[in-house]
């Protein structure tokens, strides 16, 4: 059975759906992630993570041409790999397994806890 998912992991994993080819590149998937869920997230645990899916063999990655704007500095842009895709899907399965039926419920619960 393959290794489940973190929330960071996924987290990376669909700010690379939803971004392509030169767009992806840690600092916009940290934005992704930001505008997606509101949550803020360091760079490092973001580059951590990637790291960490591209030795896992879920993400690949490249270096990209010296750009001006970055002092001649090269970046580094990310992709998903067909595993990752998979491991993506998986775990979006699982979630939807774990929470079918029980969202209004979940919901139910809420607003009592809260009084209404």
């Amino acid at each position: 059975m393959a290794k489940a998912l973190g929330e960071l992991e996924q987290s990376i994993l669909f700010a690379l759906l939803d971004l392509e080819g030169d767009e992806a590149y840690g600092v916009t998937v940290r934005e992704a992630i930001h505008r997606r869920t509101g949550r803020s997230v360091s760079s490092g645990a973001v580059y951590t993570g990637l790291d960490r899916l591209r030795d896992q063999g879920l993400v690949d990655s490249w270096v990209g041409e010296p750009t001006a704007e970055r002092g001649g500095r090269r970046k580094r842009y990310y992709r998903l790999e067909p595993a990752g895709l998979e491991a993506l899907d998986r775990s979006v399965r699982v979630f939807r397994a774990l929470s079918d039926g029980l969202l209004g419920r979940l919901e139910a619960r809420l607003r009592e806890a809260r009084g209404e």
